[in-house]
């Protein structure tokens, strides 16, 4: 139903060119809405790739973040999620997975624990990447929330991989069950991550990690 109008305002722009649609070609108009159509569909196209993606994940550990540029892959076996992007030629540019974690029974906070924990990590990752080299390891924060990371250099798919993984548990008294964030970024993949330790602090890691909460 058309809105009404005061005499002194019109007439609409639909009404000046309503004769000229009715009298236009029955192609040319069927042409107009096609083209019309396909500029709706490309619209919502392109809301849909550049909005973030979100993942949530329930059970015992229940957590969620957001992604965008990233594409959800098959986790390693038990693993939660992994996002990844890759080259043209299939190699590995980026990848973020979140693994589960468990520590065993503690005394003391959440802080403290990580860095024990860590200590026999090394070995666990060269199960998991045989060419890895340690780079260092310290305590550090998601969303304020304390966690542990390990820095390292690896090589996947015949290019060298910056690594950087992050121990994080739920705050709250004598948790055990965490996630494991497992980050990777091929060197010379972006001009903002020179070195493992930037891994996450630009680029499109940045905002899963940034966005990563439990609950």
């Amino acid at each position: 139903m058309a809105v009404p109008i005061k005499p002194e305002y019109g007439p609409t722009l639909g009404r000046l060119l309503a004769p000229r649609w009715h009298a236009a070609p029955r192609l040319l108009r069927a042409s107009v809405i096609a083209a019309a159509g396909g500029i709706v569909v490309l619209a919502i196209g392109l809301v849909l790739t550049l909005a973030p993606a979100s993942y949530s994940h329930g059970g015992a550990v229940p957590f969620s973040f957001t992604y965008r540029g990233l594409f959800k892959t098959t986790p390693e076996p038990g693993g939660y999620v992994r996002i990844q992007s890759r080259y043209p030629d299939g190699s590995l540019k980026y990848s973020y997975a979140v693994d589960p974690l468990s520590v065993p029974a503690y005394s003391g906070g959440v802080s403290g624990v990580l860095p024990v924990y860590a200590s026999g990590y090394a070995e666990r990752l060269a199960r998991r990447f045989p060419d890895v080299v340690i780079r260092g390891d310290g305590k550090t924060r998601v969303n304020k929330v304390p966690a542990y990371q390990v820095l390292y250099e690896t090589r996947i798919d015949g290019r060298e991989m910056f690594g950087r993984n992050v121990l994080l548990l739920p705050e709250r008294e004598g948790a055990r069950e965490g996630v494991e964030i497992v980050m990777l970024t091929a060197v010379g993949a972006t001009s903002e991550v020179k070195e493992p330790g930037e891994v996450a602090s630009g680029g499109v890691l940045l905002r899963p990690l940034k966005t990563f909460s439990f609950g």
